[in-house]
């Protein structure tokens, strides 16, 4: 196969695309959709239908070239890149036939990728290693995803001994602040189930992630002069503070849980003496845990105030997203093709679970099933991020296969 990911992938992860959380439109930056363009330049040449919209959202297809009717399958990856970690004037760098050395960053030598810190490097002997130059993120979270969703549709266009039903994919903007689905029109995608490719090492495979909700809890205390205060301040900010102290310490913390343990999250104070507030995220596999939760930091709130008789407190919850899981079951079919295609291009499936929310929990729950395949995203999010060439390539064709099995069915 004439593989043209590495070549896309080289070029998409140039152009600077962060999203930003603090920003009130849509998309975050205007600069993402520079990207939008490039994709549809490309589509363009290579004959693929498709649409955009104000958001840079790209909705593309290729119709069926087999005489029956299959389901409608789309592929999902995202153009933004996270704001953690500098993306402007990305230089990627290809490492070609690694053999297992520290990669030492040109640009800032003390950032070094190591298999020591990252095991998954030491399966990569022979492969050609993809990094930036020691400044910024690399953007393969995920410019991996839209790169082998681009080849493979470019494959299945020039060989048509490819056998595919319908074929969508659909890339979006500002997923890294929690809004990639936000624009979605899933009459516009028009299809029966999908896949994001937006996971880590080769055979990665994840059909559930964790159940989330935000919770504020607003307290109002008592405003005095501070010179005259005995008996009649309360201090929103130490109530507080009370609360927070409160918090599980062994569990139910980002910093003590793993696996399918859950957590309790305080992400910010604010305030002043009068009025206070506090906001967490609730995160559990198990979508009734999240009420526990929530009832957790009410009794804590509740011992605290006690010592504060004249002030009050109130608790807001927030749905954020619930764990694909949920939809999937009712689907089994849909992880199987994605295992079954792993299998049959020769890569070993790694089931596993997300310990946060995907585009793909969002449109399960909107009612198009969704699990997570591997783009070969490493370390995202900092300056060590990498990504192996045969494992994008591998991602190709897990893709193609998919769209091929999918005939049979």
């Amino acid at each position: 196969m004439n593989y043209s990911v590495k070549d896309r992938f080289l070029k998409y992860v140039k152009i600077d695309t962060q999203s930003d959380g603090t920003s009130q439109t849509f998309p975050s930056t205007a600069k993402q959709k520079n990207l939008t363009k490039i994709i549809c330049d490309e589509l363009t040449e290579l004959g693929v239908q498709f649409t955009t919209n104000d958001a840079g959202y790209i909705y593309a297809q290729i119709p069926s070239n087999v005489n029956k009717k299959v389901p409608k399958v789309f592929f999902c990856a995202h153009l933004d890149t996270a704001p953690d970690c500098s993306g402007t004037n990305v230089k990627p760098l290809v490492h070609q036939n690694y053999q297992g050395q520290d990669i030492i960053l040109p640009d800032d030598t003390s950032q070094i990728i190591s298999s020591a810190k990252y095991p998954h490097l030491s399966d990569k002997t022979g492969h050609d290693i993809i990094t930036a130059s020691g400044l910024t993120l690399l953007g393969s979270d995920d410019k991996s995803g839209v790169a082998i969703i681009m080849d493979a549709l470019a494959q299945m266009i020039h060989d048509p001994s490819i056998l595919h039903g319908d074929v969508k994919a659909l890339f979006t903007t500002d997923e890294e602040i929690g809004k990639g689905v936000a624009k979605v029109d899933l009459k516009l995608l028009d299809a029966d189930f999908g896949y994001t490719l937006d996971s880590g090492d080769l055979g990665c495979f994840e059909d559930e992630n964790f159940s989330a909700n935000a919770l504020t809890i607003t307290i109002q205390g008592v405003s005095a002069h501070p010179g005259y205060a005995k008996n009649k301040m309360e201090n929103a900010i130490k109530i507080a503070s009370e609360i927070v102290s409160q918090l599980p310490r062994l569990t139910l913390s980002p910093e003590t849980s793993e696996k399918m343990e859950g957590f309790i999250h305080p992400t910010k104070i604010s305030g002043g003496l009068e009025s206070a507030s506090i906001d967490f995220i609730l995160r559990d596999f198990n979508t009734d845990r999240l009420d526990e939760y929530t009832h957790v930091i009410d009794h804590i709130a509740q011992e605290v105030l006690l010592g504060y008789p004249n002030s009050s407190y109130r608790i807001e919850v927030k749905k954020q997203y619930r764990n694909m899981k949920d939809v999937l079951t009712a689907y089994p079919h849909v992880s199987q093709f994605a295992l079954k295609a792993m299998e049959n291009v020769g890569v070993t499936p790694v089931p596993g679970r997300i310990r946060g929310g995907t585009d793909g929990a969002m449109l399960s729950h909107m009612g198009l099933p969704c699990p997570n395949l591997f783009a070969g995203e490493q370390a995202i999010h900092s300056k060590h991020e990498w990504v192996s060439v045969q494992d994008m390539q591998k991602g190709v064709d897990t893709v193609i296969e998919i769209c091929r099995l999918v005939t049979e069915d």
